[in-house]
């Protein structure tokens, strides 16, 4: 399409287009707006050709912007007097590839986004910045001499540089300098090592990861009949696409699977894309599959630099590295051979991207997958209701591994009925009791709660008041390190208040239990046992999560305190104990996920329990001993638990059963959101009358969102769903259409959400 705004001045011979051949280029400029723009190459592009894939800088509006060809053409809907011509071409090769242009269009379609803005999701921040695709060399650490029992001796006293010469020889004696940083080793031990001539640092000869042999650094365990199954039924899948729900209880040994199924792809000279929800399950990822293969393997994730990422893009993209272990905006990352995709985890809602493009990597894995004719696995101990009806549905291969890998058992789950009785910041005397019964065995407890800060709120004993976030309709939480008030739906910070904002007492006190008051409450409960928190406070700073997870990787007794960090997926195998905190918070949500999240994150966090050759227990606190979810996942298996809630939202018509799209505004002015969703349901309404289509698509609202304020402006929702997708694609697809021909204003905002995740 073309636009009015792109349309200026005549064209002559002074401003730098091509004129000897007419071809027009059609770009996807990165901007908001989903038109595609027609320019003239530049004068420079002769004897370069233009390609799909390249990025170019070009004249738009009075700004110059970055944007990715698209397509060129010999005939254009406009003169060439009307059209603007590229400033520059910065590539001399197309970045993006042609499997990956295919699978932006599409997620561009279904997710109602602009085309350049999709594109710019493949490209690492400083590729969007416009900077050369020229990797700077990157060194490497080389073992100069095996680690024996002579030379750990030398070391007894020097524990960090025999930590760092142990990691060298388990990755196999050359790592690449960033993977060591990942792993918390500074540069200061490195050059040490190295003045002791111990380590040299190398610069590696970078070549196709498919001349490499992909000798295996640790050999792999005998699989069980389950594990061996399971391994079976993909590998025969032959280079042929297929989607695989494996759904494993805790403990089942999925990632071992996996591992073997990723040799069989290396085998076959072809890369393997993993992905995983969250940062936290990164380092102990790429470090297995780092000491189980010979290949490069590279990550990708928000925890990184730019330069880092920059780095590893590059290298999964020319097929340096074999195996790339990402985050969710991975999915979008080129990768010329690929052979299979993994989601580990397939579940969490980390996967839904909640600003901008709102999409699921998920999804976008299984759509890419069919396009590049692989496989690919979903992985489980808690399937997403989606995929499991999908599994039914024989959409996706069911498989299911439901005997714990080696000689582990699931753990006992108990409810602890905590009503009427005295609790110790959070804690019951029962539990205390086990707590202390469990580190007298040498064994790690984990207490989950998850509430992050020292308190969720401070409250007016008075006149009862609660200091709420001027920005948003919330709570501020009380934090202690450092001492702060935090509002963590904006990031708005300030100190302590002395006096109540309202009645101006000074009888201001925290209410209720948060992860810094539980570490506070622990510590002095168990002063010789260390206590390590982990939530998003405690492990803001680079390699601290890394740290905490070697330290936990000791055995020595501990408690790990946490929020669902903890579910995320861990292996802690001293750890015999989970005590849920906080079970009940989750269960009278509005949400109408909230009973099956609820039921996965008591699953998963249960599921930390046990993981070696002790026997596990789970102890969860309620006040609602007898609440039916709670009842399924103490009685029942996942899938019983599951089954049940499909049934409810049957009825409903609530996904899978059916599909939403939830159409967002946002403005200073609450009337001003209000006003633009009435006009639009009013819109779609008059749309079904001249259709006669009026039962496919409901409008449900508009209302304000469960949280109408957030970060100073209003937010209000109109929810459209349809039992089936097509109708309502083709609804928005309308919508589209009459929003561009509206006048809205500027600091108003609104937004598109496929299948949302969050109604907030």
């Amino acid at each position: 399409m073309n636009n009015s705004d792109h349309s200026e001045q005549s064209l002559n011979k002074t401003n730098g287009c091509h004129e000897v051949e007419k071809c027009y280029v059609k770009v996807a400029v990165i901007s908001p707006l989903q038109s595609l723009f027609d320019y003239l190459p530049p004068a420079a592009s002769q004897g370069k050709k233009i390609k799909p894939g390249l990025r170019v800088q070009v004249p738009f509006g009075h700004q110059k912007r970055m944007g990715m060809v698209i397509s060129t053409h010999a005939s254009c809907s406009l003169s060439p007097d009307k059209l603007k011509c590229i400033d520059s071409v910065l590539d001399d090769s197309p970045l993006i590839p042609k499997d990956i242009m295919r699978l932006c269009h599409w997620v561009a379609g279904y997710y109602h986004y602009s085309m350049g803005e999709t594109l710019s999701c493949a490209l690492p921040v400083l590729l969007r910045k416009g900077q050369p695709a020229v990797k700077k060399q990157s060194s490497c650490w080389k073992l100069l001499q095996p680690l024996d029992d002579t030379l750990k001796k030398q070391f007894q006293r020097a524990p960090r540089q025999r930590e760092a010469l142990n990691f060298l020889q388990q990755h196999g004696q050359t790592v690449a300098t960033h993977v060591i940083r990942q792993a918390g080793i500074s540069s200061q031990i490195l050059q040490q090592l190295r003045k002791k001539n111990l380590i040299a640092e190398v610069i590696p000869e970078k070549k196709d990861f498919r001349t490499i042999t992909p000798v295996l650094n640790d050999r792999p365990l005998v699989l069980n009949k389950g594990q061996q199954a399971v391994f079976e039924t993909v590998q025969k899948q032959n280079n042929a696409f297929r989607a695989f729900l494996l759904e494993g209880i805790t403990g089942s040994g999925k990632t071992e699977v996996y591992l073997q199924l990723i040799e069989d792809v290396l085998k076959k000279k072809r890369q393997a894309l993993v992905l995983v929800p969250e940062i936290g399950l990164t380092p102990q990822t790429i470090q297995r599959f780092q000491q189980r293969f010979s290949v490069p393997v590279v990550c990708l994730h928000s925890g990184m630099s730019d330069t880092e990422r920059f780095n590893a893009w590059l290298d999964i993209a020319r097929g340096e590295a074999g195996i790339l272990i990402a985050t969710r905006s991975g999915v979008f990352t080129p990768m010329p051979y690929l052979g299979l995709i993994i989601v580990d985890e397939e579940h969490d809602i980390s996967y839904k991207q909640q600003t901008s493009l709102r999409y699921n990597a998920r999804d976008i894995a299984i759509y890419r997958a069919k396009q590049q004719n692989c496989p690919v696995i979903l992985g489980s101990a808690t399937p997403s209701l989606e995929s499991f009806y999908n599994a039914q549905m024989d959409r996706y291969c069911h498989l299911v591994l439901t005997h714990r890998a080696g000689r582990a058992l699931l753990p006992v789950m108990k409810l602890l009925d905590i009503r009427n009785k005295p609790l110790k910041n959070g804690l019951s005397d029962a539990l205390i009791q086990q707590i202390t019964a469990h580190l007298e065995e040498d064994r790690q407890v984990m207490v989950f709660i998850n509430r992050r800060g020292y308190s969720p709120s401070l409250l007016c004993h008075d006149c009862g008041a609660i200091i709420d976030c001027p920005h948003c309709d919330a709570h501020m939480t009380l934090h202690r390190a450092p001492p702060h008030m935090h509002c963590h739906h904006c990031d708005y910070q300030h100190a302590i208040p002395f006096h109540c904002p309202v009645c101006r007492s000074r009888r201001l006190k925290p209410a209720g239990q948060g992860t810094e008051s539980l570490e506070q409450a622990l510590a002095a409960l168990f002063p010789d046992t260390p206590v390590l928190r982990m939530d998003r406070d405690s492990t803001r700073k680079k390699q601290a999560l890394q740290h905490m997870l070697n330290t936990i990787n000791t055995g020595r007794p501990a408690i790990l305190l946490g929020t669902q960090m903890l579910a995320k997926g861990h292996h802690f195998p001293n750890v015999t104990l989970v005590a849920i905190l906080d079970a009940d918070a989750g269960l009278f949500s509005s949400d109408f996920r909230g009973a099956e999240r609820t039921g996965q994150l008591i699953i998963q966090v249960a599921g930390r329990a046990g993981r070696g050759d002790k026997p596990g227990q789970v102890v969860i606190q309620t006040v609602n001993p007898e609440h039916p979810v709670l009842s399924l996942l103490i009685s029942e298996s996942y899938s019983v638990f599951a089954n049940k809630l499909l049934q409810e939202r049957l009825s409903l018509e609530l996904p899978p059963h059916g599909q939403l799209a939830l159409l967002r505004v946002q403005d200073r002015q609450s009337s001003e959101c209000e006003k633009l969703l009435i006009m639009i349901r009013q819109y779609i309404e008059l749309l079904e009358d001249t259709s006669g289509n009026d039962a496919l698509v409901k409008c449900l609202g508009p209302v304000p969102a469960p949280m109408e304020k957030k970060q100073g402006v209003c937010r209000w929702n109109l929810l459209l769903q349809s039992q089936y997708r097509k109708p309502l694609h083709q609804v928005l697809n309308h919508v589209m259409d009459y929003m561009s021909t509206l006048r809205i204003p500027r600091q108003l905002r609104w937004s598109v959400d496929i299948d949302p995740q969050e109604m907030n």
